[in-house]
């Protein structure tokens, strides 16, 4: 009995975005055609002012086409409102970014439950699905560290845990490994691979053609379209770099106060 086709996740038609008017305008995304499968890890790479970034922002509905067609689950994004537009984008999808973007006043575990307040969801329940989230990455220990007692990698993995708090079906990377050493960067891309082992979806814009390993497809962009589309000749690799180098006591801890002994009478 034979199956019935899939609707792809996404599908771009003819995508235009520009910017500046007059003389100024500048043609970012030119009439580009991309189809993304369920379940595919793409890796989208480039020079700088290719359209990677814009690109990634329209995907995850943070920014939208000029002219042409964004069909995501095969509904067209582009004619929804902006409160339709946000709600999906609360749902569906997760942003991690190669700046992190932590809520520097914020502990850890307030950092990652913070999407679920856009959900409209209690306190109690935020926080208990925000905890269960962080003993995924192994950082419990670290709930109510703030964001600058952690080290580079703690901090990613707890950007990437704040965009799976919400179980999108969608997880877009900017640059995630952009900041961090060789050694942490194995470690997510790994935390990557997994969740696309999973069955997430995963589009991430690199300028590392390292990473491309782990990706099931490759696109390289130039001036606004599509140069090369490849599909990974072998499965997406699995590194076994130590996650353990990550949780080490390596980072700053809370600072105790301390407490006066009383004097002898």
């Amino acid at each position: 009995m034979a199956t019935e086709p899939t609707t792809p996740v996404i599908t771009l038609r003819g995508l235009t975005k520009r910017y500046g008017i007059g003389d100024a305008e500048h043609t970012v995304i030119d009439e580009l055609d991309l189809t993304i499968e369920k379940g595919e890890f793409i890796a989208i790479m480039g020079p700088s002012g290719c359209g990677k970034t814009t690109l990634l922002n329209i995907l995850g509905l943070l920014d939208h086409g000029d002219d042409g067609d964004y069909l995501l689950d095969g509904r067209n994004v582009e004619t929804m409102s902006s409160a339709r537009r946000a709600k999906i984008r609360s749902n569906h999808i997760g942003f991690v970014f190669q700046n992190f973007n932590l809520v520097p006043r914020m502990t850890v575990i307030e950092n990652v439950a913070l999407p679920l307040t856009y959900q409209g969801k209690g306190k109690t329940r935020r926080l208990k699905q925000a905890s269960k989230m962080l003993a995924t990455f192994h950082l419990s220990e670290r709930e109510y560290y703030m964001p600058w007692q952690l080290s580079g990698g703690q901090t990613q993995r707890v950007a990437i845990a704040r965009a799976l708090v919400n179980n999108p079906s969608i997880v877009l990377a900017d640059e995630p490994t952009g900041n961090l050493d060789s050694r942490s960067s194995h470690v997510i891309m790994q935390e990557l691979a997994d969740l696309h082992a999973q069955g997430n979806t995963i589009i991430m814009v690199t300028h590392n053609p390292d990473l491309t390993s782990y990706a099931s497809r490759v696109i390289h962009m130039i001036d606004g379209r599509i140069a090369s589309d490849t599909k990974a000749p072998r499965p997406a690799k699995k590194n076994p770099a130590p996650k353990k180098r990550l949780d080490s006591n390596t980072s700053k801890k809370p600072a105790k106060k301390r407490t006066k002994k009383a004097g002898k009478k």
